[in-house]
């Protein structure tokens, strides 16, 4: 039986021991190593139902802390736990990934250990990211994760243009972070500690706060990521792997808002109200280009890419209401957009293992042929513009409403996002689905298997149970949302 004080870390060491695992076998035992790293992927995410189940929803502290003086000439501990705001973000990353390696079972077709040991270790560190609570070994878990992506975008990648994406990914991320380390240093002179809980206790000078802010607005911002800094995410998602792709959209993109909910707002609350209407600008303006930009697109990847772009802006507006409402709604959306954009690429992963392309204009009439496959399809893009009943409604509605108390024109603004992303949405499926049946490019229509619906159904069961009954979600958000308040205001 766990030990309830000691789940985190054996959350943290399942994928740990599962590459281990994987070491010791064989590359040609390929059954034997999927089942392995499946099993290794599935216990994290049973350990974090497990601490879901066992989190108080009646305190916004952390719980399951566990610390380890790592270097006590600096003051350096490495420090677990978790409170409402990072509960949720370690149950996403803990399901997708066994999703991830169910939807490239067989579509792997060299280097399969390599494969599943950078998922496992993107694994670790994502949950790491999630969980520490000391800000050097954040920015190490932060910058680590771009590793196995780099490998899993470089290598495994369906086109091309694959190693340019890779590069593209890392440069633009890691280049925004480097100033991120400089300012983590700065607070390290200054405080003696990156111990973050210490760090709350301590109060920067106006002139510090807008400084450090700067910094970590750099390295979170690319992640999100926001105008200008964006043009990575349609070139690494479009040269994924439909799993890569997956992981890209369901968690990746969530370590820039965590990163600001976590850090930028109670550790630098007077920059934050300094920079907010910079922030409402830049999102507001990513939101209505980014959706006009997905019109225009005719690779099914790139548009899905920047739908991801205009969601996530639209959770920066509800970070920057500086109130329960809009900041508890970014935490929701971004739960509902790992959900919903995960599926949406793993609807596109089906067809294109299938038929080899992913341009639009090569399909039509599916309806009539994978009517199964369509229906999921059709679920996700009303999920995607927000159908009432859908997690994605409940998110948008809590951001909205948040962001109408602090600025109703930039509101405006971000509700138009909807509206545009109904239009491309709704068009986008119309021409997959419906129509003529295009047989001089695809000759085999067949429907989703089993394993393909197996894939789905938890996306499905948790969009539908996060639309229908939020307060699943919320009753554990509340209360750390309350206490991040406090910081931003007393």
């Amino acid at each position: 039986m766990l030990d309830i004080q000691n789940l985190l870390v054996s959350i943290l060491l399942f994928p740990i021991i599962g590459i281990l695992l994987l070491l010791q076998i064989s590359s040609r035992e390929t059954r034997l190593l999927k089942f392995v790293a499946l099993n290794s992927a599935c216990l994290s995410f049973i350990g974090s139902l497990i601490l879901w189940g066992s989190f108080s929803k009646s305190t916004g502290f952390f719980q399951f802390l566990m610390k380890l003086t790592w270097f006590p000439l600096l003051t350096l501990n490495f420090t677990l736990g978790v409170d409402g705001i990072s509960l949720f973000f370690i149950l996403l990353t803990t399901l997708l990934i066994p999703l991830c390696l169910l939807a490239s079972w067989n579509s792997v077709k060299h280097s399969l250990k390599e494969f599943l040991i950078a998922f496992l270790f993107l694994d670790f560190l994502l949950i790491g990211v999630f969980s520490v609570l000391d800000l050097l070994f954040f920015y190490i878990f932060f910058e680590s994760v771009l590793i196995p992506m780099f490998l899993i975008v470089g290598i495994w990648g369906s086109r091309e243009r694959k190693i340019l994406a890779a590069y593209y990914f890392f440069l633009y991320t890691l280049l925004g972070s480097v100033v991120m380390l400089l300012a983590i240093l700065y607070i390290l002179e200054q405080v003696g500690t990156t111990d973050y809980e210490v760090l709350l206790t301590f109060s920067f000078s106006e002139v510090e706060q807008k400084f450090l802010w700067f910094t970590f607005f750099l390295s979170f911002a690319s992640k999100v990521p926001m105008v200008p800094v964006h043009l990575w995410l349609p070139e690494a998602h479009v040269e994924a792997p439909t799993a890569g792709s997956v992981i890209l959209a369901g968690v990746l993109l969530k370590l820039g808002t965590y990163g600001f909910i976590r850090f930028s707002l109670p550790l630098f609350p007077q920059a934050s109200f300094f920079f907010a209407p910079l922030v409402y600008t830049i999102s507001a303006v990513g939101i209505v280009y980014t959706s006009f930009t997905a019109i225009r697109q005719t690779d099914f990847k790139r548009i899905i890419a920047y739908t991801s772009i205009a969601h996530m802006n639209l959770v920066m507006l509800g970070i920057f209401s500086f109130n329960n409402v809009g900041i508890e709604g970014a935490i929701f959306q971004s739960l509902s957009h790992g959900f919903v954009a995960s599926a949406l690429f793993l609807v596109i992963g089906v067809v294109y293992d299938r038929y080899g392309t992913r341009l639009v204009q090569y399909y039509g009439g599916l309806a009539s042929m994978m009517p199964i496959y369509v229906f999921i399809f059709l679920f996700f893009t009303m999920a995607n513009i927000g159908l009432p009943g859908t997690s994605s409604f409940i998110g948008e509605f809590l951001i909205l409403a948040g962001s109408f108390k602090v600025n109703t024109s930039i509101t405006f603004l971000g509700a138009t996002g909807m509206i545009i992303g109904g239009a491309y949405s709704l068009w986008l499926f119309n021409r997959i689905s419906y129509g003529n049946l295009k047989t001089q490019y695809t000759t085999q229509f067949l429907d989703i298997s089993f394993r393909e619906f197996v894939t789905f159904l938890p996306l499905i069961l948790g969009t539908l149970a996060a639309g229908l009954y939020p307060n699943i979600f919320l009753a554990s958000i509340h209360m750390s949302v309350n206490n991040l308040i406090e910081l931003l205001y007393f």
